[in-house]
C-alpha cells in the first residue's frame, strides 16, 4: 500500500511526459506561458493600445529594434500567435532554436536576395490567411538607441493586402542588458529588477504608400510613449543627491576661480544655502527667483539651491539693456534677485551696464556668506550630505511631490528676432533632454563638459547645469565665453573631453587656445547659427577633433536633434551624423514638415516648415496663452524654421521663415545670399560673417533686400556679379543702393548673430521705401 507522498511524486512523474507533450503538440502557446511567466520576473511590462490589435484577421505589425527579446516580448504582449519575420543568422543555426522558429512560425532570411524576397512572400501570405505578423524595419539592432532608417523592403509585404499596418513602440528597453547600451550586449549588470519596460500598439496607420510614412507613425508613437512615463523618470533633484553622494569624496565641479567642490561639498554648500534662503530671504509663497550670476560654481550651487527647495530659478540675460531686464522681472513676478556685488561690477565696468537699480530686492550673497556659513547651516548641511541617504532626504525636502508637469525654469528668449518671451520648461522638460544626451554621447564619469554658455542659455542651463547635476560626471565653469585663453587653460587643467558652443565662440577658440590646451577634447558640439564645413576642417587640423552640429530653440528645452560625434558613435552601419545637417531627432522627439502654407505634410527631402512634437515642448510662455496657442497646436510646436528631412530621419535646416523675403510673391531666403556674398567677400573663420542680410518694407515689391556689411576689399558690383554667377535669379540681387558698411555686426550674449539688432539698422538707414 503506498503513502500519501509517495501517489504525490508518481503522480508528479506522470505530468513529465504530459508536458513532453504538450510542448511538442502546441509549443507556440506553452513557450510563451513559460515565457510570460518568466518575463514577470525579469521585467515590468506596461502595455498601452493593445486594443489597437485586430482580435481576427491578417495585420502587420510594424516596431522599433532596440534589444535581442524584442520579439519575445511582443510575443507575449499580444493575446494572439505572432509570425516574427527575423534574419536567419548564427543565432538561429542552432537546431533547438530552429524548431522553435519553425514551431512559432518564424519566417527567416538569409543575406541572399532570393531569401529575402521568398520571405517576404511568405510573409504577405500569412497576413492573406488571417495571421498576425511583426516586422522589425530597421533590419538591425540599435547601437545607439535612436530609430534608424527603414528597409524599403518591408512595403512588398503589404502589395496585393488590405491589411491594417499597426506601429510598435518598445519603450524603455534600452540600457537593459539585451540592448547594444554602453556598446555592448548582455555584459552588463541590470539596473533593477524587475526591470520596468512599456509596449505601445497605436491604432493602424492611416497611408502606407512609402516607407516614410510608417517610420512617421513609430516616431509619432514614441514620442507619445516617452510622455507617458515623465511621472517617473523627471526627478531630476532627486537625482542630483544621488550623483553628490556618489561623488561624495570625488571632484563634481570647478570654475576658474580655482575652487574644486567634490561631489560632499557641492550638497553641503547647497543645503546651507537653501536653509538661508528659506528662513531670511524668501516668502514662503515665493516661488519665482531672479538669478544674475555668471558659470560659476556659485551660479551652479543658487540654481541647485532654488531647486532643492522647489522654487522656480530666472536666470537673467546680463546682456540686455536695465530696461528690458526690468521687463522680464515684471513679466516674471520676480521680487528677490540673487547675485554677487563683484559680478555687478565687473559688468558695470565691462559693458557699462548698471543693474543696482532694479525694482525688485538685490541679494549680495557674498555679503551674506557669514549667515550661510553659520553653525547651525553647515551642522545640518553636513549631516544631511555626508550622513543621510539619499532616499530619506529626498523625503525630508519634499521631492517626492514634485510632478513632471511642475516647473524649473523660465528662460527669456534671446529677442534675436523679437521682445524677449518667457518660457516655461518642466522638469520633465530638461530630463528628457538630459535622458537623451546621456543615451546618445555615452557620458562616463570620465567625461569633463566645459560649462561656458551663460545659464540664461537654455543650453547652458539644460546641459552644463542638470545633466552635470544629474549624471556622473565633472563640470568646469568660466564666466565668459570669449575669454579663450582662460577656458583653453581651464580646459588644459581638468582634461576637458565635452564643449557645446556657437561657431562664433569656436572661431576664437580656434584662433588663441593652444594645441595641448584641448588635447583630451573628443565631443564638439556647436548649434545657434550654421557651422561651416571650412571650420571644421581647420578646428579639426588643430585641435584632432571634429565638432559637429546640433539644433535646438529655448521652447524645446533646448535640444531637438544632433549628429552623433565619431568619437561615441558605435553603430558603424547605420551612421548617427550627416554633415550639412543637424542630425537626426533624439529619442522621445518627433519632427515633420508642413507646407508654410497649407500646413499640409510634406514628404521626404522637400523642405517646408519644421514642427516639433515630444517631452520637450515647452509647456508654454509665462502670462501670455495667446502666444503660446500660436506656436503649440495639438502638441505640435511650430519652430519658425524652415527645413527638410531625409530619408534617414536627417534634418537639414534651410532657412527661418522670418529670414525669407516675400518679393513679388516668390519666397527669397535670407541665409542662401548670405553665403554667397560670405564666401566672395572671404570670409575666414577667424574673422566670423562679414555681412548679414535683412529686408524692409518695399510698397512697389513688398520687401527689399538690404546688406549691413563690415569693410570689405570687394565692390559691390563684384559682390552683385558674385550672387549671378552662383545662379541665383535676379529677384535675389540686392540692389547697388542697398548695400550699407558698418563697424561691426552686432553679437548676442549668446553667440548668435542680432537679426532683431540688424533689421533695426536697416530700418534707420533705409526705412520703407515707396
Amino acid at each position: 500500500m503506498l503513502e500519501a507522498n509517495e501517489i504525490f511524486l508518481l503522480c508528479g512523474v506522470g505530468t513529465v511526459p504530459v508536458l513532453v507533450y504538450i510542448l511538442w503538440l502546441i509549443p507556440q502557446v506553452s513557450i510563451r506561458f513559460l515565457v510570460w511567466i518568466a518575463s514577470g520576473l525579469v521585467y515590468r511590462i506596461r502595455l498601452y493600445g493593445e486594443e489597437h490589435v485586430p482580435e481576427e484577421g491578417g495585420a502587420l505589425l510594424v516596431a522599433n529594434h532596440v534589444s535581442w527579446i524584442d520579439g519575445i516580448l511582443i510575443l507575449v504582449a499580444t493575446a494572439r500567435p505572432v509570425r516574427m519575420v527575423a534574419y536567419a543568422g548564427s543565432y538561429f543555426q542552432n537546431p533547438f532554436m530552429r524548431w522553435l522558429a519553425k514551431s512559432w512560425g518564424v519566417i527567416l532570411m538569409s543575406g541572399g536576395a532570393k531569401s529575402i524576397r521568398e520571405g517576404l512572400d511568405t510573409a504577405r501570405e500569412a497576413i492573406n490567411q488571417g495571421d498576425l505578423v511583426c516586422i522589425f524595419p530597421e533590419g538591425a539592432l540599435t547601437h545607439s538607441g535612436q530609430l534608424q532608417a527603414f528597409r524599403p523592403g518591408m512595403l512588398k509585404i503589404l502589395e496585393g493586402t488590405q491589411a491594417p499596418v499597426i506601429p510598435v513602440f518598445l519603450d524603455e528597453l534600452w540600457g537593459s542588458i539585451f540592448s547594444f547600451a554602453g556598446g555592448k550586449f548582455f555584459w552588463k549588470r541590470p539596473k533593477r529588477l524587475p526591470y520596468p519596460i512599456s509596449i505601445h500598439f497605436d491604432k493602424p496607420l492611416a497611408a502606407t504608400d512609402h516607407v516614410h510614412q510608417i517610420r512617421q507613425g513609430i516616431v509619432e508613437l514614441g514620442a507619445k510613449a516617452v510622455q507617458q512615463r515623465t511621472d517617473r523618470t523627471a526627478n531630476l533633484p532627486g537625482d542630483f543627491l544621488r550623483m553628490c553622494k556618489r561623488a561624495k569624496r570625488r571632484m563634481k565641479i570647478a570654475d576658474t576661480t580655482r575652487q574644486q567642490l567634490t561631489g560632499g561639498k557641492l550638497l553641503a554648500a547647497v543645503l546651507a544655502l537653501r536653509r538661508f534662503l528659506r528662513r531670511d530671504v524668501l516668502q514662503t509663497a515665493e516661488t519665482n527667483v531672479g538669478v544674475l550670476l555668471p558659470p560659476t560654481n556659485g551660479g551652479v550651487i543658487v540654481n541647485m539651491a532654488l531647486a532643492l527647495d522647489r522654487r522656480v530659478s530666472v536666470n537673467l540675460n546680463y546682456t540686455v539693456t536695465p530696461e528690458v531686464m526690468e521687463g522680464c522681472l515684471k513679466t516674471a513676478g520676480i521680487t528677490h534677485v540673487l547675485t554677487s556685488r563683484k559680478f555687478l561690477e565687473t559688468l558695470k565696468n565691462k559693458r557699462k551696464t548698471d543693474y543696482t537699480n532694479l525694482d525688485a530686492e538685490i541679494v549680495y550673497l557674498e555679503d551674506s556668506r557669514d549667515k550661510i556659513t553659520r553653525l547651525g547651516n553647515k551642522l545640518v548641511a553636513g549631516l544631511q550630505s555626508y550622513l543621510t541617504p539619499a532616499s530619506l532626504l529626498e523625503r525630508w525636502l519634499g521631492l517626492r511631490s514634485l510632478k513632471s508637469d511642475d516647473l524649473a525654469t523660465i528662460i527669456f528668449t534671446s529677442g534675436s528676432t523679437g521682445t524677449p518671451k518667457g518660457v516655461m520648461l518642466t522638469y520633465a522638460n530638461v530630463a528628457s533632454n538630459v535622458g537623451a544626451i546621456n543615451q546618445l554621447v555615452n557620458l562616463t564619469r570620465e567625461d569633463v563638459v566645459i560649462g561656458i554658455l551663460p545659464f540664461f542659455h537654455s543650453m547652458g542651463y539644460t546641459v552644463t547645469i542638470w545633466t552635470v547635476m544629474a549624471l556622473d560626471i565633472k563640470g568646469v565653469y568660466h564666466t565668459d565665453p570669449t575669454e579663450s585663453r582662460k577656458i583653453g587653460q581651464l580646459a588644459k587643467k581638468h582634461a576637458a573631453t565635452v564643449l557645446i558652443a556657437t561657431p562664433t565662440f569656436l572661431r576664437n577658440y580656434l584662433r588663441r587656445c593652444e594645441q595641448e590646451q584641448f588635447a583630451k577634447l573628443d565631443v564638439v558640439v556647436a548649434g545657434a547659427e550654421k557651422l561651416p564645413s571650412d571650420l571644421c576642417d581647420a578646428f579639426e587640423e588643430k585641435f584632432g577633433v571634429r565638432p559637429v552640429e546640433g539644433y535646438g530653440t529655448t521652447e524645446l528645452s533646448p535640444l531637438v536633434s544632433v549628429n552623433i560625434p565619431p568619437s561615441r558613435a558605435v553603430d558603424t552601419t547605420n551612421p548617427d551624423l550627416k554633415e550639412g545637417t543637424v542630425g537626426k531627432p533624439i529619442p522621445g522627439v518627433t519632427a515633420k514638415v508642413v507646407d508654410l502654407d497649407t500646413g499640409e505634410e510634406l514628404g521626404v527631402d522637400t523642405p517646408g516648415m519644421l514642427l516639433i512634437k515630444g517631452p520637450n515642448v515647452m509647456k508654454g510662455y509665462f502670462g501670455r496663452e495667446d502666444l503660446t496657442a500660436e506656436v503649440i497646436q495639438d502638441g505640435w510646436y511650430r519652430t519658425g524654421d524652415v527645413a527638410l528631412i531625409d530619408g534617414d530621419g536627417f534634418i537639414r535646416i534651410t532657412g527661418r521663415q522670418s529670414r525669407f523675403s516675400k518679393i513679388g510673391g516668390e519666397m527669397v531666403p535670407h541665409v542662401k545670399i548670405e553665403e554667397v556674398l560670405n564666401e566672395a567677400a572671404g570670409m575666414n573663420q577667424e574673422e566670423g560673417l562679414l555681412l548679414a542680410v535683412t529686408a524692409v518694407p518695399d510698397k512697389r515689391k513688398g520687401e527689399r533686400l538690404i546688406v549691413l556689411h563690415r569693410p570689405l576689399s570687394l565692390s559691390v558690383d563684384d559682390l552683385r556679379q558674385a550672387l549671378s554667377a552662383a545662379g541665383l535669379p535676379n529677384i535675389f540681387v540686392p540692389s547697388a543702393g542697398s548695400f550699407h558698411p558698418v563697424d561691426e555686426l552686432p553679437i548676442l550674449g549668446t553667440g548668435k548673430v542680432d537679426l532683431k539688432g540688424i533689421k533695426q539698422t536697416a530700418l534707420e538707414v533705409f526705412g520703407e521705401q515707396e
